[in-house]
């Protein structure tokens, strides 16, 4: 093996270690604390409370809350046939929306999430 085959084995194998451990810490769980759904995207946890009169989406930044006071979110709501669009905007420390949905145990949800100073971030819930 020259020193080059050398070289590329080596970076490989350390490229893969850092792509594995990828920076985040995974110490912390992906928990509700609002008693809803929990999906990670963009190293942040996006908690999804779904209701039949609100739907509501928090986030956090490990384990912590972040502000999503000039943050806004588009969800769509798939239930069997039916599809529902919905509008979240700021209201204290979630994005919410205020209604009538119908969300039962099965509803997927995908929400397109804009926080300043974050990437937008598309996130998957199934209802539970």
């Amino acid at each position: 093996m020259n020193l080059i085959q050398l070289f590329t084995a080596v970076s490989v194998t350390l490229s893969g270690a850092a792509l594995a451990a990828d920076g985040h810490n995974h110490s912390h769980e992906h928990k509700g604390l609002q008693g809803g759904v929990v999906v990670e995207a963009n190293h942040l946890d996006f908690e999804l409370v779904a209701k039949p009169d609100t739907i509501k989406l928090y986030v956090r930044d490990h384990d912590k809350p972040l502000s999503v006071k000039d943050g806004s979110a588009k969800l769509t709501l798939l239930s069997g046939t039916d599809k529902l669009e919905v509008t979240l905007a700021p209201a204290g420390d979630a994005l919410e929306a205020k209604g009538t949905f119908a969300v039962t145990q099965g509803t997927k949800a995908i929400a397109v999430v804009s926080i300043p100073g974050k990437k937008v971030a598309t996130v998957r819930f199934v209802v539970q």
